[in-house]
């Protein structure tokens, strides 16, 4: 039997959504052991004088838990 848990993140990137999943993800696998999936909570931009500066995601990993 395994334990799992879920933990949320939030990802920034300048260039787009794909990138700043990318990068959280990276991230968290390197932070937690047994990553296993991750769930696209939420989405949103940032803007500055019209322009979108800045793509951000909302990410629930979920990682199982050494025995």
């Amino acid at each position: 039997m395994s334990v799992a848990r879920v933990s949320e993140i939030i990802a920034m990137s300048k260039v787009s959504f794909d990138d700043a999943l990318t990068q959280g993800v990276a991230r968290a696998h390197k932070t937690l052991k047994n990553v296993k999936s991750a769930w696209v909570h939420d989405q949103s931009v940032d803007i500055d004088k019209g322009k979108i500066v800045g793509y951000k995601v909302s990410l629930k990993v979920t990682f199982v838990l050494n025995d």
